[in-house]
């Protein structure tokens, strides 16, 4: 190396150093924008959105009383608004002005890491007036110094909820640490929550930064924008109005579509849909249920259908529900129990109290529940919820019932202020095939999701398992059973 090469490269070093805490300048400085035979050549700088980001980031760490607080920030956006660019240039600008920095970035799989994600990154290496100072793998970044090798470095690293230790051992104390999360929509929240609790570092410089396309109106990538946005700086980018996204591509889109369709808010506005592509009801539909209020005389002249969906296991509800028409109740809930005649006679004690047409138990754990009210004299029905549907288009008589259920919703149903009803309608998704039949994914699929068992939600759904007549007149003496013995469940 000539003296010259060694003085000008000293330069780079004293330069890209003032760039600590301003990943603007530092992109502006350290890339070849405009340079004539450079992959920059027809470029002149950021794009808006990403400016944004950096001068938010910026912001951030120029203020002594923020610096050592987490800085949360999301996007989410449609297609082709250079995403990738800008994790490249923030990952460079984190290793490039912060020594043994530690960087990890996640996405859905590592063969979408190896062949899209870091050839992308490795270009915003390969550009830097810096790009001798680290090496570019397929699946890490890191410093040519032997020295710092293994503490001064990015890592790729698929995520998978079965195995956390990437997410969990993310500490640098006094450092800097920077977590990225690529298509942000599809990480399991165990990941995310796994993430939240290791960032604690004291006096570390913590960056944490989610993209993606909104895919999901569920998880915590929209919690992003709704729940948590008091925490979260975020931007939500519309591809139409970024530089260099394919216009007559986008435009196509919104034609066949529309520009209300959830595709076209998902793939070009960068909004969330109203229903998450494989979500069975929307989330839009259920928010409208919770809000619509109804007169007695539109629901008072409908059979009154009782339903009990009794609990699975410990970390479950029982729950005891009563629907007349457009109208749902929950009447009660209760934690996992296994007396089956304290819960039936319980369950004929409001049968009474409300008069119910018709009583309908989820068989998959009621059937001593039914047992008991048969001896009870109680003609009630067990639901199986796997067996045939009387619809030719469900693959069950689950799937037969939610679809009902999702229509009624559609069509003017009522559900409680309950938030713990209203994500379990959102929660279950649809199973695909290849013979077009509904299918929805099963309980067990649900909770390796980290998803509850939808109760509540099933104690609607059994509403819908069969027809059920308004009585005319009590035909038959009604049956109450005497409790003076037995210790009241409404205590």
């Amino acid at each position: 190396m000539t003296e010259a090469e060694q003085e000008e490269k000293l330069i780079i070093v004293d330069d890209l150093s003032k760039f600590t805490h301003d990943p603007t300048s530092f992109a502006y400085y350290n890339f070849p924008w405009n340079e004539p035979e450079t992959e920059l050549s027809e470029v002149s700088g950021l794009r808006d959105w990403q400016e944004k980001f950096f001068n938010s980031l910026g912001d951030h760490l120029q203020d002594p009383s923020l610096r050592h607080e987490p800085f949360l920030y999301a996007v989410a956006s449609g297609h082709g608004i250079g995403k990738s660019a800008a994790i490249g240039m923030l990952i460079n600008w984190g290793l490039s002005t912060c020594e043994d920095c530690k960087i990890v970035l996640t996405s859905n799989t590592e063969n979408q890491l190896r062949t899209k994600t870091m050839p992308e990154i490795g270009k915003w290496f390969r550009l830097g007036l810096n790009s001798d100072w680290f090496k570019v793998t397929a699946t890490s970044i890191f410093a040519t110094d032997k020295l710092h090798e293994k503490t001064w470095r990015a890592d790729a690293v698929p995520w998978s909820r079965n195995n956390t230790e990437a997410f969990a051992g993310l500490h640098n104390k006094k450092k800097r640490i920077i977590l990225i999360f690529d298509e942000a929509s599809a990480i399991d929240d165990k990941v995310w929550e796994v993430a939240e609790g290791a960032l604690t570092d004291a006096e570390t410089e913590i960056i944490w930064v989610a993209f993606g396309n909104p895919t999901r109106n569920t998880g915590r990538f929209r919690e992003c924008f709704r729940k948590f946005k008091h925490r979260w700086a975020n931007q939500q980018v519309d591809s139409r109005d970024v530089n260099g996204t394919n216009k007559i591509q986008i435009q196509k889109w919104v034609d066949d579509h529309g520009v209300d369709s959830d595709f076209v808010k998902v793939r070009v506005r960068g909004i969330f849909p109203s229903q998450s592509f494989k979500q069975f009801i929307s989330t839009e539909d259920v928010d409208n249920a919770w809000h619509r209020e109804l007169t007695e005389k539109q629901y008072d002249f409908a059979p009154k259908i009782l339903t009990l969906d009794p609990a699975w296991s410990g970390d479950d509800e029982l729950v005891f529900s009563l629907r007349q028409g457009n109208k749902f109740e929950i009447l009660h809930t209760e934690a996992f129990n296994d007396n089956d005649m304290q819960v039936a006679s319980y369950l004929a004690e409001l049968e009474d109290k409300h008069q119910a047409d018709g009583v309908m138990i989820d068989a998959g754990y009621g059937t001593g529940i039914f047992s008991a009210g048969k001896n009870m004299n109680r003609k009630w029905t067990l639901v199986w919820f796997g067996s045939k549907s009387s619809d030719q288009g469900c693959i069950n008589k689950r799937a037969e019932m939610w679809t009902k259920a999702k229509n009624w919703l559609k069509e003017g149903g009522s559900i409680p202020h309950d938030p713990i009803l209203q994500q379990e309608l959102i929660g279950p998704e649809k199973v695909p095939r290849g013979d077009g039949k509904t299918q929805i994914e099963s309980k067990i699929a649900m909770k390796a999701r980290g998803l509850p068992s939808p109760n509540r939600a099933d104690s609607l759904i059994l509403s819908f398992a069969y027809p059920v007549s308004k009585k005319e007149t009590q035909k038959e003496e009604i049956v109450t059973y005497n409790h003076s013995h037995s210790e009241s469940w409404l205590g």
